[in-house]
């Protein structure tokens, strides 16, 4: 686990173990936690974003954070990621971590092979055992036959499939999701709903999902957080079924609850387009 002290945890989280190598990732916290996270803060010129929020996610549990735009989710995910170290308070995540954001983020002049095994050494078995790990990640999202694609010939779902695979490759213990399925069609989208689900039944990480949508949030997700001011206001376990039915009661119910925090009133008729309700100038 990486840990940053800053705050530290409140009493009723005991204080969670220092990184050890090689301790199987079920002895790195105390209370069975992949995630911990207490009185974080971040602030851009002066400007406090995230204000002594704290969050916590089991391993193998699916998490989704809502918030309109400029509320902090994705300066959460990004300093649960690694990629933001000018933040306060306590926080420690898994050393196994991936994130995918909204934009596949390819590199154009390496095939996709390439760009799945991005960054990762070789292990004792040798360059062949790595290719053979990203061949099988790509084979996982339905694209055994694109190894030597360039990125360019890539549909827009295909490409974010490659980041998906190149996410997996790592058999993270924490995946962070940026609105990753933002720019797709909703015949795409609903595709890698489906996928991303039969991906973390398979290889069970706990997963931090930031999205505006609060369909996606209730169709994925075992709990959803919003966050409004810096802070998570509400925590909604999502005790649901699957596959999930956006016209069920229950489905409905929570929708409503999860606007209803986030400030949004739906029109009669037809569900509200939510993406576009919550999303507001960037930030």
């Amino acid at each position: 686990m990486a840990r940053t002290t800053g705050t530290p945890p409140q009493a009723s989280h005991p204080p969670l173990a220092q990184a050890v190598e090689g301790l199987p990732s079920a002895e790195l916290t105390a209370d069975g936690l992949a995630v911990f996270a207490s009185g974080v803060t971040r602030a851009f010129d002066g400007r406090e974003v995230l204000r002594g929020l704290d969050i916590s996610i089991a391993p193998d549990e699916f998490v989704a954070l809502l918030g309109r735009s400029g509320t902090g989710k994705s300066t959460l995910l990004r300093i649960l990621g690694g990629l933001d170290p000018d933040y306060g308070g306590d926080v420690l995540v898994p050393q196994r971590r991936a994130v995918v954001f909204q934009e596949p983020r390819l590199i154009p002049w390496q095939r996709v092979l390439a760009n799945v095994a991005l960054g990762l050494r070789p292990g004792p078995d040798g360059r062949s055992a790595l290719r053979q790990q990203g061949i099988d990640a790509l084979a996982e999202v339905g694209l055994a036959g694109h190894a030597r694609a360039w990125p360019v010939t890539l549909s827009g779902g295909e490409a974010q499939r490659v980041a998906l695979a190149r996410a997996l490759v790592r058999e993270p213990q924490l995946m962070l999701l940026d609105e990753p399925f933002g720019a797709l069609d909703a015949l795409t989208r609903t595709r890698m709903h489906a996928l991303l689900q039969d991906l973390c039944a398979r290889h069970q990480p706990a997963v931090l999902l930031v999205t505006h949508d609060v369909d996606e949030a209730i169709l994925l997700a075992d709990r959803a957080l919003v966050l409004v001011d810096g802070k998570i206001t509400l925590d909604l376990p999502v005790s649901l079924g699957r596959p999930r039915d956006r016209g069920h009661p229950g489905f409905i119910a929570l929708r409503s609850r999860l606007l209803a925090e986030l400030g949004v009133t739906e029109p009669s008729g037809a569900p509200a387009p939510v993406g576009r309700l919550l999303a507001g100038p960037a930030g």
